[in-house]
């Protein structure tokens, strides 16, 4: 398991931003404030040319032979989008638990769950190595919220927690519901493989939940902005710019899936397989971030 760069000293209160799905306000230890009406997406006419900035993410990787990309790209102000491979069903890794945690997040916004909840460790099913503390700390019946669960689950990765939700909430369930939030690739054949559009799909839906339940869903996106594995989209952005994502790894595997607030905000998600060192993976996908964060700045400046 790589150990994670430092992580990034992030600003405690976090401005307001205007997007197309959803205009996100949210303040970290302190209650979120209501988000402002989302900004509607300029009519096709007005929409930035990507043409070049596609271009220059397609010669960057064609200097990374031997590792397989999808990419998936989207302008939350004017609403284009774009993908490189974005439909190739590639290893999720840790990707997956943010629709696992929406979707807990959706039970409780529904009256379905409550975070007050306790359940217990079984480890006999829930233990696993890999991202996380409760593989050291849990013993046997100690019980824990579904609130402490998910915040581990996105904080830290921790497999153990993602583990106990997915045995309390089911898979079935979970796949049901990535469907109806327009997934596609959805563990086929039992695998837990996805693809950079679907993932896309799955931000989307994080922004519409926080425009919707700030109270949840803006918690949700201030969990996923202070994950200690912090060196993906965030790696070559300044320090001021949140960025609300979750990386995943495994070996050959470097994956990172978020939400970018620039002056311009956008999603990116960026799934990797064939990777010969993660490091490196990190790396590459922290340079695709910056190269589509530069773009997004400049056609903001305009």
């Amino acid at each position: 398991m790589r150990v994670p760069w430092p992580a990034a000293p992030l600003a405690v209160a976090l401005g307001a931003v205007l997007v197309a799905l959803a205009a996100v306000t949210w303040q970290r230890q302190a209650a979120p404030s209501p988000p402002p009406a989302a900004r509607k997406p300029l009519p096709s006419a007005a929409r930035p040319d990507y043409g070049p900035l596609e271009e220059e993410i397609r010669a960057f990787l064609a200097a990374r032979p031997g590792v397989v990309f999808g990419i998936y790209f989207k302008d939350l102000q004017s609403g284009a989008e774009f993908g490189i491979d974005a439909d190739r069903p590639l290893p999720a890794a840790s990707t997956v638990k943010v629709p696992l945690v929406l979707y807990l997040n959706r039970l409780v916004a529904e009256g379905k769950a409550d975070f007050a909840e306790r359940i217990a460790y079984q480890p006999e099913s829930d233990y696993a190595t890999g991202a996380g503390i409760l593989q050291y700390e849990a013993r046997a019946g100690d019980t824990y919220s579904l609130r402490v669960l998910a915040n581990l689950a996105i904080t830290i990765s921790d497999n153990v927690a993602t583990r106990m939700l997915l045995r309390r909430l089911g898979r079935d369930n979970l796949a049901d519901f990535m469907r109806r939030l327009g997934g596609r690739t959805v563990y086929p054949e039992g695998r837990n493989v996805t693809t950079a559009r679907d993932m896309g799909r799955y931000m989307e839906a994080v922004l519409a939940f926080a425009r919707e339940r700030p109270d949840l869903g803006n918690r949700l996106l201030d969990d996923m902005a202070h994950s200690i594995y912090h060196v993906g989209l965030p790696g070559e952005l300044p320090v001021r710019v949140t960025v609300a994502h979750k990386e995943g790894d495994l070996e050959g595997v470097a994956d990172d899936v978020g939400i970018v607030f620039g002056s311009r905000p956008f999603i990116l998600c960026v799934l990797s397989e064939g990777v010969a060192d993660v490091d490196q993976g990190f790396r590459d996908i922290a340079r695709l971030s910056r190269l589509v964060f530069d773009y997004q700045e400049g056609l903001a400046r305009r």
